[in-house]
């Protein structure tokens, strides 16, 4: 598919961008994105929750009174868990949430987001930004000029370039990654990606030298 390339003020270079019709134009798979993003979420998770069965509260051990005899109920030590104080049953123990995903799946989720944003024309190529210094405003200027300020962004650039990456961890709606860490979960929560062309080049390199 020809994307059209745009410059920072918002208007057409009258250059365009070819990205591979098998990636960008595939049929999406929306259950290997349901599996890809749960996946991630997954990951986030720390694992570390705890709490303390009998044998690891504080209390002594000893009987609280006489099996028989007493008209009440059997009794064991202080840290029965039914007593405030006493240990918790069935608790939450540290545990890892990591679920695997072969690489085919995690690529076909791949694939099929970027084909979700292709249908929805939420894809724009912009041409290579070169900043002398770090600068939010100017950023912010770019985004206002592509009317796309008070959109979620997912800004993709090929190489990390200190001035740029500077520029937009400032505006809470951009979200910036190098091509090669891209994943699915960052394509499905953005409303719109910005590729730069050398980025958008790079897939259609890509897919030359496989044919």
């Amino acid at each position: 598919m020809q994307v059209e390339v745009l410059n920072t003020k918002g208007k057409a270079t009258g250059r365009t961008v070819e990205l591979p019709e098998d990636i960008f134009g595939a049929e999406p798979n929306n259950h290997v994105i349901y599996l890809a993003v749960k996946q991630y979420l997954a990951a986030q998770r720390q694992g570390t929750h705890k709490v303390k069965t009998r044998a690891e509260v504080q209390g002594a051990s000893r009987k609280l009174h006489r099996q028989k005899g007493t008209g009440g109920s059997r009794k064991g030590n202080i840290r029965n868990p039914l007593y405030k104080g006493g240990g918790t049953i069935f608790g939450p123990k540290p545990h890892g949430y990591d679920i695997k995903l072969n690489r085919k799946v995690k690529d076909l989720a791949k694939i099929s987001a970027l084909s979700h944003k292709a249908k929805g024309n939420a894809i724009v190529v912009l041409e290579d930004i070169n900043l002398d210094t770090p600068k939010t405003k100017t950023f912010v200027d770019i985004l206002g000029n592509l009317k796309l300020a008070d959109k979620k962004v997912m800004f993709v650039h090929p190489e990390y370039n200190d001035n740029l990456d500077l520029s937009m961890r400032n505006v809470p709606s951009v979200l910036g990654v190098l091509l090669s860490d891209i994943n699915t979960y960052d394509i499905v929560n953005s409303d719109v990606l910005i590729m730069t062309e050398s980025a958008a080049k790079i897939f259609a390199d890509d897919e030359k030298a496989e044919a």
